[in-house]
Order: C-alpha cells, then structure tokens, then sequence
C-alpha cells in the first residue's frame, strides 16, 4: 500500500501537543466520553484554570471541540482517529515492552 508522506512540521506540533501530560490525560479521558470541564478536574485533579488551558491549546489545535448546553460545556475529542491514534499508541507501547520508558533521551530518568 502507497502512502502519502507525512508532513512533518504539522506531525511534529501534533506530538507535541500531545506530550504534555495533562494534555495526554484530557485526551484519554475524553477518549472515554464527552466531559465538562468541573468533571475534568474533578477526576484528574487538577486546577480549574490547568484543566482549561489546556483544553483551549487542545481546542486551538482541532483536537477537542466544545458544546454548550444551557451554562454548561461539554468537551469532546473532535475526531476519531485521535481515539485511533492513542489506541495504535497503547498497542506500540505494549510490543516494545519497556524500552520506551527506560529510554535514555524520552524515559522516566533513573
């Protein structure tokens, strides 16, 4: 099967958006279902104004979209094959055992 060749600037900035890890954590969850921001940070524990921010730079990027319904809004991954993506991830991370997270240069330090 012939592919396109991926972008690389555009990969990159999505990598990155996806490496911080409360970013990660939001994207998991919302993998999950839609959220409101209150059950976000309920769950993760995090700060009101963390979870929020990061929801916009994930909203910036296209990644998550919001709902309003009466006050309250409801996030949600805006596409399905980020769900693809953390999925294939997962399973990468499976077949490599741990040789990610020992790595040198991207691992937990030792």
């Amino acid at each position: 099967m012939i592919r396109a060749p991926i972008r690389l600037k555009p990969a990159v900035a999505l990598f990155r958006s996806l490496a911080d890890p409360t970013r990660l954590a939001i994207v998991r969850r919302l993998a999950e279902s839609e959220a409101r921001v209150v059950d976000l940070t309920r769950e993760l524990e995090l700060p009101q104004s963390t979870v929020s921010s990061h929801l916009a730079c994930l909203r910036d990027c296209a990644l998550v979209t919001s709902r309003a319904e009466g006050r309250q809004m409801f996030y949600a991954l805006a596409h399905g094959e980020l769900f693809e993506l953390l999925t294939a991830a997962e399973e990468l991370l499976e077949a490599t055992g741990e040789r990610v997270a020992l790595c040198p240069n991207y691992g937990e330090p030792r």
